[in-house]
């Protein structure tokens, strides 16, 4: 079979549409079609069946994207093993990270890679789980997201590498009546107003696990995606908030109240997502490891 073939397969199961796979694999959209239509003759049987106006993939399709991915991994590999002959990692290594990470890691990331060879371009993006495969499609590592409760990502054709749980604290405006708890339960907090984020966003989820755990049903009054906007309401007296523990300037204590929520466990998991096919490479790997000693050092 044609590797290229394959690869347009591939990308048709990612991103839904033969425009959007034409648009990334500079082709015109006839282009793509004639190259589905090639693969299914050469395999024997349709890889593609109408579904409204767009494709979907049929039961061999799906079938054939897994072994694809497979395919393209082994390809993958031999470019690395040919790369890891040279002294060091290099290359470009296009990077997805949501904005509260960058503010945690970022830095730290950037003076570990600085002179390894490697060229990392970087783009903050505000992510939402279900948008981390077709991101996947487009950065070699999506850094992101989600509530502990949540599933992760599921897909023999993505690694998962794990950095760090990070807790979610409560967040109170300076002098506000319960900062003289160590921890604050959220039945406590159920007449406050609250700043959340936008529904289907990680901190909204685990404030809503939380509702599910309590019964006690948060008063959300703004919905804030941006964690500084959020730091600064709160610091004004707005409301009460969840936000990440590494993640968030307090200003030691004295810009705004943090505790720990009482009876529960509330925390984000932060990992990094890649296609199989760009796992092995060393400027990814060199990335990687680089992005777990940023996270170690602010943790720690």
């Amino acid at each position: 079979m044609d590797v290229q073939r394959l690869r347009v397969l591939r990308e048709l199961a990612d991103r839904g549409s033969v425009t959007a796979v034409a648009a990334a694999l500079s082709f015109t959209p006839s282009a793509i079609s004639q190259q589905l239509k090639a693969l299914a003759e050469e395999v024997g049987m349709p890889l593609t069946e109408p579904a409204g106006r767009g494709l979907r993939l049929t039961g061999a399709g799906q079938a054939l994207v897994a072994e694809a991915e497979h395919v393209l991994a082994a390809l993958a590999r031999a470019d690395a093993a040919v790369e890891a002959l040279r002294t060091t990692p290099h290359g470009v290594v296009r990077m997805a990270l949501f904005p509260s990470g960058a503010r945690m890691m970022m830095a730290g990331l950037l003076r570990r890679i600085a002179g390894s060879g490697v060229d990392l371009q970087v783009r903050d993006v505000d992510m939402t789980p279900a948008e981390v495969p077709v991101l996947a499609a487009d950065y070699d590592l999506v850094v992101t997201h989600r509530d502990e409760n949540a599933a992760p990502l599921d897909s023999p054709r993505h690694r998962v590498v794990p950095l760090v749980r990070e807790p979610l604290d409560v967040v109170l405006p300076p002098g506000h009546p319960l900062a003289r708890r160590r921890r604050i339960a959220l039945a406590d907090l159920a007449d406050e107003p609250w700043i959340s984020v936008n529904v289907g966003w990680p901190v909204d989820d685990v404030l809503r696990s939380l509702t599910t755990l309590t019964g006690a049903r948060p008063r959300v009054v703004q919905r804030i995606n941006d964690f500084s906007v959020t730091e600064e309401l709160v610091a004004a007296g707005v409301g009460v908030a969840l936000l990440p523990r590494w993640s968030t300037d307090d200003r030691g204590g004295r810009r705004f109240t943090r505790r720990t929520l009482a009876g529960v466990r509330a925390a984000r998991m932060v990992e990094v997502v890649m296609r199989e096919s760009v796992a092995e490479r060393p400027a990814v790997r060199a990335v990687v490891a680089a992005l777990g000693a940023a996270v170690a050092e602010v943790t720690r």
